[in-house]
């Protein structure tokens, strides 16, 4: 087994503190922000950063859906998803970028072995990165209200 991870980052015309609480709203921001690979999404504590708990199911391939239950803590200017059912983790750091912040989405989690593994390590994050690409984009146009 080894670590398999994917990120991706843009650039948002706002302030990071502006950036990091839409990061952070699980309940109002989110469901607005995901791609059509999410489903199922719903908020099941919380809503607002550190305790909040979320699931959702991510169809990362035809044949690959993922059942997410995701339990978020805040760690400065990152917010941070545990997923319960897997090794997953994916970070969403802010961070100052000239005028406005950047927002970089990182996800990794322990990968199969083998041949199988191998080819999870090649191709999973090139299809990760279109996933969080399409959700950073949808991110900036929420927070610049376009």
């Amino acid at each position: 087994m080894g670590q398999v991870s994917a990120s991706s980052t843009v650039i948002v015309d706002a302030a990071p503190d502006t950036v990091l609480a839409a990061v952070a709203d699980y309940a109002n921001v989110r469901p607005k922000i995901l791609s059509p690979h999410y489903s199922a999404y719903q908020v099941l504590e919380g809503g607002q950063g550190a305790g909040t708990v979320a699931s959702w199911k991510l169809q990362a391939t035809k044949s690959r859906v993922r059942e997410v239950k995701a339990t978020v803590d805040v760690a400065g200017h990152t917010v941070i998803e545990k997923d319960a059912n897997s090794s997953m983790i994916t970070n969403w750091t802010v961070a100052p970028a000239g005028e406005g912040s950047s927002v970089t989405v990182k996800t990794s989690w322990q990968g199969a072995g083998g041949i199988g593994g191998f080819f999870e390590k090649t191709f999973a994050p090139l299809g990760l990165r279109k996933i969080q690409g399409e959700v950073l984009d949808n991110l900036k146009q929420q927070v610049e209200g376009r």
